[in-house]
């Protein structure tokens, strides 16, 4: 090969090999480096933060990087608060909010934007950013902060509002808006900014319609006591960090903290409910129920108009009369179609007073479509159907219960057995029947069951007859009770002892597994499975055995409720004392971590 072949040979390989390299990294690319973790910067406004006498409706504010609003409507608050909400837009690197109500003459007006700004590509948050102005020459700079909590189990409340007044009377609430408002964070903290020096009465409000006053029907909080503005001078931490989980140093300087920032506002709804009938179901001829909103304090009048039934009917109803069912005994009414009926009951008007109404109600009876070319099938008649609570492992605490699917006629207890095994043979022992419920479609058998012994329930057939002349089937049920050594307890000493004190425990989702009055010398709770439990106590002040909310026109706090700030591990064959000082701990750190739950806000 000669020379200049040499040269193109070379030429041509360094070419191809330049090329193949080429190629061989066109699928990596540029890596772009790092994500970019850091949020917008404000590099300017119009007007500055912080402006006098600026009476315009547009502000813009400048950022260093391109960004965009996030639900406005949810992050951003306004105070004093706009009825007619303002435009928020975000142009490239602005922020433009232009508001559409008139300025008052000498105010603070303050923008929190909460995490509403996020920048455009990565959305990382520019967090709680505040931007105020004032109508006037100066501007307030007082805030007033504390934390929302639902009042019934001390979990945090996001999204709810808390505003306040210079009026000092719980009916300005139902009457005028805000002066001015926070809104919750996502651990139930608020703060109310540019707050000018005074006393103040505070609420919280779950405001549905965002108008920024009390409506009967919402939920919310109130304090006992005006709130009164302060300030110290103190030193203060400014941790600067590397990164977002790494701590470059911490500065010490000399700051403002505001006052008060302790506030608790424990939030409720009234146990006031718009009161009026839902609907009526007839799944069944000879059965219908008629449904309410909310609890009645008396019965409907119910008059037939298509039919007599000269009481021919059992009425099975709740305990707040808001779900009725009328089992009707006359199978002539039963064949009926359509029952026409007048029905007089109460239901509340739009200030929640009530006042009497008579509609006419029309209970049909749905019929399942019949194809003509369809054999005619009979329906087999079957036995009454009923269902007990017994499982092969029963336990020591439990009655045994009976639920009938329709009233029962008579019965015939003598022929209802229950038996204890004894060796190898089964005795019969004696029991005690009882009737639970007014329509008698609940019975009971109770007997102090003995641990680890086996017993046996045998029911001869046609022991039960309904109102409907269907008789009951056999039923023979072997179980054995529970051991002893299988269970734990536990003894509650509250202190200092409260005769109103109701405790309660609780489950890993904090729903209730017991509930007893406080006992001086403790109380005792039996025949719990081993397993993790927590306590809660609330203070029964009417001693009516439950919880209740507050309620604003008398100003009535809803019941104080009390967390136990232990978790227990309560193992089998274990007897256990705990011996709690209800008020050694602030209220927001009774509650155990493993129980809170962040709510949304309650309307």
């Amino acid at each position: 090969m000669n020379i200049k072949s040499k040269i193109k040979f070379g030429v041509i390989t360094i070419g191809l090999a330049f090329l193949v390299h080429a190629c061989a990294n066109r699928g990596s690319g540029p890596t772009g480096g790092p994500k970019d973790t850091t949020p917008p910067k404000v590099m300017k406004s119009n007007p500055v933060n912080g402006a006098l006498n600026f009476n315009k409706k547009q502000i813009q504010i400048d950022f260093d990087k391109m960004v965009s609003i996030e639900k406005p409507n949810e992050n951003v608050i306004i105070s004093p608060p706009q009825i007619k909400m303002p435009d928020i837009k975000a142009f490239g690197k602005k922020v433009i909010v232009n508001l559409n109500e008139d300025l008052k003459d000498s105010t603070t007006y303050s923008i929190d934007f909460g995490n509403g700004i996020v920048d455009l590509n990565e959305k990382n948050i520019v967090k709680n950013y505040l931007f105020a102005f004032s109508t006037g020459n100066q501007i307030d700079t007082l805030k007033i902060s504390g934390t929302v909590v639902d009042a019934e189990n001390l979990n945090p409340l996001s999204g709810i509002i808390v505003g306040i007044y210079v009026e000092t009377s719980d009916s300005v609430f139902f009457k005028k808006p805000f002066l001015r408002i926070g809104k919750t964070d996502e651990y139930g903290r608020f703060t109310i900014n540019n707050v000018k020096n005074g006393r103040y009465k505070i609420f919280a409000l779950g405001d549905a319609n965002r108008d920024y006053f009390y409506e009967p029907g919402e939920g919310l909080a109130m304090c006992d006591s005006l709130i009164k503005t302060s300030f110290r001078r103190e030193e203060m931490n400014d941790t600067i960090w590397k990164d977002s989980t790494t701590i470059d140093s911490v500065r010490k300087y000399i700051g403002t903290h505001f006052l008060p920032d302790d506030i608790t506002l424990r939030y409720f709804k009234e146990n006031k409910k718009r009161q009026y009938f839902v609907k009526s179901e007839r799944k069944e001829p000879f059965v219908f129920t008629l449904f309410f909103n909310t609890s009645q304090k008396k019965l409907p009048q119910i008059i037939p108009l298509n039919f007599k039934w000269d009481r021919k009917y059992l009425l099975q109803k709740t305990a707040g009369l808001d779900t009725l069912t009328y089992w009707i005994t006359d199978t002539l009414i039963s064949k009926i179609d359509t029952l026409q009926m007048a029905m007089t009951y109460q239901k509340t008007d739009s200030i929640f007073q009530l006042y009497s109404v008579t509609d006419t109600i029309n209970v049909f009876m749905r019929k399942a479509r019949v194809n003509p070319k369809q054999k005619i099938v009979i329906p087999k008649v079957l036995p009454y159907r009923f269902t007990t609570n017994l499982s092969p492992t029963f336990e020591i605490y439990n009655p045994i219960m009976f639920n009938f699917e329709t009233p029962v006629l008579n019965f015939d207890v003598s022929k209802i057995k229950l038996t204890q095994k004894i060796d190898t043979a089964y005795k019969q022992i004696p029991f005690k029947w009882r009737q639970v419920d007014s329509t008698k479609m609940v019975f009971a058998i109770d007997y102090k069951w003995v641990a680890e012994k086996s017993y046996r329930l045998s029911i001869d057939s046609a022991v039960f007859t309904s109102i409907y002349q269907k008789v009951s089937s056999k039923l023979k049920t072997d179980f054995k009770i529970r051991s002893l050594e299988e269970y734990s307890s536990i003894k509650f000493i509250i202190s200092p002892f409260n005769d109103k004190a109701v405790i309660q425990i609780l489950g890993k989702q904090d729903e209730v597994i017991s509930t007893k009055p406080a006992i001086e010398k403790g109380t005792l709770f039996q025949y719990l499975k081993p397993g993790e439990y927590f306590v809660r106590m609330f203070i029964d002040e009417n001693r009516n055995g439950k919880w209740d909310p507050g309620d604003l026109s008398s100003h009535h706090q809803p019941e104080a409720v009390f967390y136990y700030y232990k978790k227990l591990n309560l193992k089998a064959n274990w007897d256990f004392e705990e011996t709690w000082d209800y008020n050694q701990l602030p209220l927001l750190k009774q509650k155990p971590p493993e129980l809170i739950k962040v709510s949304t806000k309650k309307m």
